[in-house]
């Protein structure tokens, strides 16, 4: 029988070397180098630009290519997406003034898209994670802005936030 020390016994013994925490092959995700750290942050911009070069060719603007927003359909009230393919077609076409006009929300949306993107790819270069944390203010004051921007673009004095 193995004597155990009282570290083992008071549930405080710290892992060591041959205890299989940190070594390689042991399931610890291993550090990525080089080029594989973007392939995540390329990876998503290539979704991106393909969603953003799709809504570019084919014209929101044209009955038929897109569904209807289900809740402006049922209840005749713009949601807070209402207008972002149209957006994002003017955006795409470089046209910000009916971007923004179509809808607000969406279009401030691809610039902090784009922002947080360009942090995402220098940190990863860096081999830095990319922790974005949020205090739950933040995450209410964000709910209350587009519950506001949602009831505002549906009464006649917010008529120019609706797309």
């Amino acid at each position: 029988m193995v004597p155990r020390s009282d570290q083992a016994r008071s549930g405080t013994a710290q892992a060591g070397p041959g205890t299989g925490w940190g070594e390689p092959g042991t399931g610890q995700a291993r550090r990525r180098t080089g080029w594989m750290r973007l392939a995540t942050p390329l990876g998503i911009l290539a979704t991106v630009s393909a969603a953003f070069a799709y809504v570019g060719t084919v014209d929101p603007n044209e009955p038929g290519h897109y569904p209807v927003c289900p809740l402006l359909k049922i209840t005749g009230a713009f949601c807070p997406g209402c207008g972002g393919l149209r957006s994002a077609h003017a955006f795409i076409h470089g046209d910000l003034g009916a971007a923004f006009s179509a809808n607000a929300i969406a279009t401030t949306g691809y610039f902090l898209f784009a922002a947080v993107w360009v942090i995402w790819l220098v940190r990863a270069w860096r081999g830095q994670p990319l922790r974005i944390v949020l205090a739950p203010v933040w995450w209410w004051s964000i709910g209350a802005l587009l519950l506001i921007f949602t009831v505002v673009r549906n009464l006649p004095f917010g008529s120019a936030l609706a797309p």
